[in-house]
């Protein structure tokens, strides 16, 4: 049987508060700062050109300007480039940070 656990996304977010540029960048190692935003190279496409997919330095929320991909923290950028759901993304990030 498998056993569901329940994540409170408000509290991975409290978390990890503080290390989202560390965990950003582990995920694109490339990207480079442009102002207010990160912007990279899309590695869930065969992406060309620099600055398509952009994540705000700040609040995390992120858009690739070439799909209409988009979302809203930290989380959901984890979970869109490792190509998980955003329950597995929220529970590796609290295992990266030693909080799971």
């Amino acid at each position: 049987m498998t056993e569901f656990k329940k994540i409170d996304f408000d509290e991975v977010r409290r978390v990890v508060r503080g290390y989202e540029e560390v965990l950003m960048l582990r995920l694109l190692p490339h990207a480079q700062r442009k102002g207010c935003d990160w912007v990279a190279l899309n590695p869930t496409r065969l992406d060309r050109t620099l600055g398509s997919f952009r994540i705000n330095a700040y609040s995390f929320k992120w858009i690739d300007h070439a799909t209409g991909d988009k979302g809203g923290d930290i989380i959901s950028l984890w979970a869109y480039l490792r190509q998980i759901t955003q329950l597995q993304a929220a529970q590796e990030l609290l295992r990266i940070v030693g909080k799971d």
